[in-house]
């Protein structure tokens, strides 16, 4: 970041302004205000890899820190990034400056490591009243900024504390808003897929039913307001503002009509869990992400309803009878101001405030596309930072690639063949875009180098094109299908099982454990058949790993069919361990 800065300087002799390469000072009294210049580093080759539309440019500003999450920019450059700690070393957070004035940051200062919970989320980064504010899974802190320090010196509050008894880490993120009247926005995730009874069918069973009424929505499924400036809270602190919520990680505060916004995660499995209503294209394009303008008292649907994209309706779950068609109850649920395709799995929205990127993005969002891990058989979709135009306050409908480039691939079939996977977003002072990713913790920092006034269309065409890519388009039934010609085993567990371990069998860190050299796969036989007959949740390690979430129980699949499954699950991604027959499931399931 080349910050020059433009200072206002008070002299015996009156005003004077302090350039670059500019004036010889005789004598200064004190320095009454300083703000930065426009001038611009200069940007990357290839912009660092990312795809944008004409005249923007981006450089990287560090790599490998980390898994990096959210992050922030402070009014004099400095940058604070929320990392993901699920690896057995500790996340904390990153602080960056620079110091040369090139963009690239080369002081890195790791803080807030100490009692860091060892979880997959670190889901809030922003700086309010001169406070930075940061989350884990279930803690929202606070550390009071220091003037010229890049490191925060006050002691780590609590600013709230999720006192629930969560045994699986589903949907608990804390992102946190602050609007202009005082008070302070956070969700509760749903720890369900659509409030069915874990206990009894661990999110798994055709015909499975969801509780009616739902209980989770008492305490969960909604964003809770709370008085801000305060510590030590928890929910019952706060008052339930909205409700039909299923799971927020994007959130951001929008300034011209003073609503929180969020961009909802879908719910998962539409055809592993109910296979005769929904092929599994529609479980791999619906239902949609849904971007949400939150309103006090809404419903949004959750569980019993979700968005269909394509239909553009609210439909009825399958756990209450729905078919992808069926209305009734949804009728009266509040809508989206818009709906995105399923599982891109939305991370952050940024409402861009600044002057420096041409007048079309004043006011609009931004927003990260974390990508898939459960589309298959069809590619994996996302990746990208969209960007959703607002025209006199209200957003247009459409959405753009604005940032793209990240996979590194464009068929891309499973999770863990991406290079780069975008996370969080920040806007500078100068008005630049920052965005990381979580993959190996590298930032980029955009800029505009072009004039705003001729900006139109045709920048933007080359950026319409990559919708056509496959890791973006709506995949075509047939021809984008990569299981048409595997053999049985494979095709039992793409359907069943690649949803969430991926077609290679190596996971998604932090949400599904591999299926390659552990012996959770290769080892017992007795343990690895009861738990896709029952089903497994609670906190487990795998290869140094730490996994917290739900592994549905597969019970209605025939003795036959999981013998097929682990017989090939046993025998590739590297394993070599004997097959299972059908006789050892039904001995195990008796």
């Amino acid at each position: 970041m080349k910050l020059v800065f433009l200072c206002t300087y008070q002299l015996s002799s009156g005003l004077i302004h302090l350039v670059k390469g500019g004036l010889l000072l005789y004598f200064v009294i004190s320095v009454t205000g300083c703000t930065p210049s426009t001038e611009l580093p200069t940007g990357d080759p290839e912009n660092g890899g990312l795809f944008l539309p004409d005249d923007f440019e981006a450089l990287v500003v560090v790599d490998s820190i980390g898994r990096a999450r959210h992050l922030v920019v402070h009014d004099n450059g400095d940058i604070y990034v929320r990392l993901s700690s699920s690896d057995s070393l500790h996340g904390g957070n990153i602080a960056l400056r620079d110091t040369t004035n090139d963009g690239k940051a080369d002081i890195i200062q790791r803080f807030g490591t100490e009692g860091a919970e060892r979880t997959t989320y670190g889901t809030a980064m922003l700086i309010h009243e001169g406070y930075l504010y940061y989350s884990s899974a279930t803690v929202l802190f606070r550390q009071q900024l220091t003037d010229g320090k890049l490191i925060p010196e006050s002691e780590k509050e609590i600013v709230l504390q999720d006192d629930h008894a969560h045994g699986v880490h589903w949907h608990i993120t804390k992102p946190v808003s602050f609007d202009r009247q005082g008070y302070m926005y956070v969700p509760f995730g749903a720890p369900s897929n659509a409030c069915q009874d874990l206990s009894a069918t661990p999110n798994g069973a055709p015909d499975g039913e969801g509780l009616d009424p739902c209980p989770e929505l008492e305490e969960h499924g909604g964003i809770w307001r709370f008085e801000a400036n305060k510590t030590g809270l928890t929910q019952k602190d706060g008052s339930l503002y909205a409700t039909g919520i299923r799971s927020v990680v994007a959130m951001d505060w929008n300034p011209v009509d003073e609503h929180v916004y969020v961009v909802m995660h879908g719910r998962d499995n539409l055809h592993s869990l109910f296979p005769d209503r929904f092929s599994p294209w529609q479980s791999a394009v619906l239902p949609s992400e849904e971007f949400l303008k939150i309103t006090e008292g809404a419903d949004y649907g959750w569980p019993y309803c979700y968005y269909d994209q394509i239909q553009k309706k609210k439909v009825l779950a399958p756990e209450y009878g729905g078919d992808g068609n069926t209305i009734e109850r949804c009728a009266d649920m509040d809508l989206p101001v818009m709906g995105f395709p399923g599982h891109w799995a939305p991370n952050d929205v940024l409402f861009y405030e600044g002057n420096q990127f041409p007048e079309r993005y004043k006011n609009g969002a931004f927003i990260a596309f974390h990508g898939s891990t459960n589309r298959a058989p069809y590619p994996q979709s996302g990746y990208i930072v969209a960007f959703v135009p607002f025209e006199n306050g209200t957003a247009t409908g459409k959405w753009e690639v604005f940032a793209d480039g990240f996979t590194g691939v464009d068929t891309l079939v499973n999770t863990s063949d991406a290079q780069y996977r975008p996370v969080g977003l920040a806007e500078g002072p100068d008005g630049s875009l920052y965005i990381t990713e979580s993959n190996q913790g590298k930032i980029w920092r955009v800029m505009y180098k072009g004039d705003s006034d001729n900006f139109g269309e045709s920048a933007l065409a080359q950026m319409e094109d990559r919708k056509l890519l496959s890791h973006i388009k709506t995949p075509d039934v047939v021809e984008d299908d990569l299981q048409k010609n595997v053999l049985a085993g494979q095709k039992l567990y793409n359907t069943f099982c690649a949803t969430c371990h991926q077609q290679n069998g190596r996971g998604a860190i932090g949400r599904f454990p591999p299926l390659a050299a552990t012996d959770w796969v290769s080892g017992d036989k007795e343990r690895l058949i009861n738990i896709v007959l029952n089903g497994l949740e609670g906190s487990i390690e795998v290869n140094g790993e730490l996994y917290n979430s739900v592994m549905p129980q597969h019970r209605f699949l025939s003795d036959e069919e999981i013998a097929e499954i682990l017989s090939f699950i046993r025998q590739n991604f590297g394993n070599n361990a004997s097959v299972i027959s059908a006789e050892e499931v039904k001995a195990v399931r008796n």
